[in-house]
């Protein structure tokens, strides 16, 4: 099991009672809920979190077709036309 850290938050009254009627259903503790629904939004707005791409799609093979591509490289025709960054920068003296 992983450490946890404790934190507050508000909910409800409607939240709370839906969530204690559920968790006298299920007998799951109330806590495994909200950090299940935390993980819900996690995912959601994963795109808008720093992190790599995932070498292997989590949702299945369909997945990697929808995947973006990194930039192509410039080919041999644009180099000679273009200093190099360090050239720019140096106001294009070498």
């Amino acid at each position: 099991m992983r450490k946890k850290i404790s934190t507050t938050i508000y909910v409800t009254p409607e939240q709370a009672d839906k969530l204690k009627l559920l968790h006298e259903r299920t007998k799951v503790p109330v806590a495994v809920y909200i950090r299940e629904g935390i993980d819900l939004v996690l995912r959601h707005y994963a795109h808008m979190l720093p992190g790599q791409l995932a070498l292997v799609p989590e949702s299945g093979p369909n997945e990697a077709a929808q995947s973006p591509r990194p930039p192509d490289v410039m080919d041999a025709s644009n180099h000679a036309s273009q200093p190099p960054p360090s050239a720019a920068a140096a106001g294009g003296k070498k």
